[in-house]
């Protein structure tokens, strides 16, 4: 009985347990966990509306943002101010990194290149902070954002293009308003639990403890933007100070890049120094934050008093994101010299390693299929220029072996994409693609017959359109797509075909006064349809590959970054 008493906090009086205590202390401890409740499901809720509404801001951007992320990066500046716009618009960090890991394994643009737009990533994903402090502590809209939801998610279910889209969007963002608001209601009353005093102490020991917790949170929401919210949340409440607010935004600067870091693994090496470079790139962030953390301790501990932590901590975070940004710019060159030495990319006579994490974005695995044709036709462009040549190289011709397996892996990596049957553009596209990848087959099987080249290279009728074949081609090689290249591609084929009828039909004329043998008769005409046909893929190639960069503007090569 002594022990029962001792254990129930109360002291034994010799009087039978009052009842009433009793009750108290399991109403106290079903209160506890309806607040947890209530908080946790706030955060499931908030999770689930950020993924809402980032997804449905990343589809109705579609294709300019992916064009936008690979065509203004020329400089690193560029690059950061197209990064922070990005992550601003989608509304996620971790999306915009991701698709610019995705985007460097693609080869649509270099890992110097994408340095600048994870810059321009951290500075962004502040934004979400700032919005989620003005829509859900300072205006309040949880109540607005329930009147919403009903009519948002009708429009999602019920409409259709962009108007679906845009329900979408706001239904993310009332759930993430409501999810907010179910924050704050389960925090309010978990104060008298969770204290600032119950947490890691103010001294260095303690913020690094902080620190860690931060980095642990994001990595396990998958989220920075749901860890800021619930730092907030925790903040505003009263449940944790300014200072361990600070603490743990920095850690959770470390964490975000847990999804990039996912998203590369088995990718290509130029994905895995992208990814390596973000995670060095926030360490060293977070390494410089927190002396800063330190040094303004001072005017932590005065503001906490001014009633306003939340602008405070805002502040704070994006301060330090852009003194980052600030340091790095200027070093990009030097930083992506460094990743290179640090993780080297090896020969490899693959002309088209697929990368299968790009398979979530239908778009960016278009963009992905469309740069392995371009490699490919590139090189068999090349190759059969190369042997259309006044003195003919058949070297390139016969290194056209790993083209063979790029076209393989194309076809097998086409096959995974999944096309929404509302996005008429990207089915064209993938259209375009396949066409490219039938007449390229059918092109490699042209190049192989090199005893027809030597044909028309040996007769003084047909030289000169072989040379003019191998002109264009070479020409056509390296500006794929451009519309004068492809024009000219066009009009030579035309001419050769009329040629082609006129020459067969003086060969046989030839052949019945005795001026040819049958033997050559076929042997010319046979390397004249050779020509003609060759021209046929090649052109073909250029249309399809212009037709599909029209609509996947970022396919294009991307002009080379300065480093500088």
């Amino acid at each position: 009985m002594q022990e029962g008493f001792r254990r129930a906090g109360l002291k034994n009086t010799g009087l039978p347990p009052c009842p009433s205590l009793a009750r108290l202390r399991v109403r106290g401890a079903q209160e506890m966990a309806g607040n947890l409740y209530f908080l946790i499901g706030g955060i499931g809720m908030f999770l689930l509306g950020m993924e809402l509404m980032t997804a449905a801001l990343r589809d109705t951007a579609g294709s300019r943002l992916r064009g936008v992320l690979t065509r203004f990066t020329t400089t690193p500046l560029r690059g950061v101010m197209t990064g922070a716009a990005a992550t601003a618009v989608v509304q996620s960090s971790s999306a915009t990194t991701v698709m610019t890991v995705g985007f460097v394994g693609a080869g649509l643009m270099t890992m110097p290149q994408a340095l600048g737009i994870l810059y321009g990533a951290n500075i962004g994903t502040t934004a979400t902070g700032w919005l989620v402090s003005l829509l859900g502590f300072k205006l309040k809209l949880g109540n607005l954002a329930l009147l919403l939801l009903f009519p948002a998610a009708l429009a999602d279910l019920l409409a259709r293009g962009p108007l679906a889209r845009a329900g979408r969007t706001v239904a993310g963002l009332c759930l993430l308003l409501i999810g907010l608001d179910l924050m704050q209601s389960g925090a309010s009353d978990l104060t008298a639990y969770l204290t600032p005093e119950s947490l890691p102490g103010s001294g260095m020991g303690g913020l690094l403890l902080l620190v860690g917790l931060g980095a642990t949170v994001t990595i396990v929401m998958q989220s920075s933007s749901a860890a800021m919210a619930l730092a907030l949340v925790m903040l505003s409440g009263g449940a944790i100070t300014l200072l361990q607010a600070a603490a743990i935004v920095i850690g959770m600067n470390i964490g975000t890049t847990f999804t990039a870091v996912l998203a590369s693994t088995g990718g290509s090496v130029p994905m895995r120094q992208t990814a390596l470079a973000n995670l060095i790139f926030n360490i060293v962030t977070s390494v410089l934050a927190f002396p800063l953390l330190l040094l303004l301790r001072p005017v932590f501990e005065s503001a906490a008093g001014l009633g306003d932590d939340l602008s405070v901590l805002l502040l704070f975070h994006t301060g330090f994101n852009l003194v980052g940004t600030a340091l790095f710019l200027p070093l990009t060159g030097c930083f992506a010299g460094l990743v290179a030495r640090l993780l080297p990319e090896r020969e490899s006579d693959q002309l088209f390693v697929p990368d299968r994490s790009l398979l979530k974005d239908a778009n960016a695995a278009l963009l992905a299929a469309q740069s392995g044709t371009r490699t490919v036709a590139e090189r068999m462009f090349s190759a059969l220029g190369a042997g259309l040549a006044p003195a003919p190289d058949y070297r390139p011709i016969a290194a056209l072996t790993p083209c063979v397996r790029a076209l393989e892996d194309l076809r097998a990596f086409l096959s995974e994409i999944r096309l929404p049957p509302d996005r008429a553009q990207d089915i064209e596209t993938f259209s375009d693609i396949l066409h490219q990848i039938d007449h390229l087959t059918r092109l490699l099987d042209r190049a192989r017959q090199t005893g027809n080249i030597d044909t028309l290279l040996h007769d003084r009728l047909l030289r000169r359109s072989a040379l003019g074949a191998g002109a264009a081609l070479r020409r056509s090689g390296a500006a794929l797509g451009a519309l004068p290249e492809g024009m000219r591609l066009e009009r030579l084929r035309h001419l050769i075909g009329a040629r082609r009828k006129r020459h067969r039909r003086a060969m046989m004329l030839g052949e019945h006064v005795g001026l040819f043998s049958l033997d050559q008769v076929f042997a010319h005409t046979d390397a004249m349809r050779w020509l003609d046909r060759v021209l046929h893929h090649a052109e073909r190639v250029a249309h399809y590959h212009r037709a599909a960069a029209a609509r996947l503007p970022a396919a294009d090569a991307p002009p080379r970054a300065e480093t500088g």
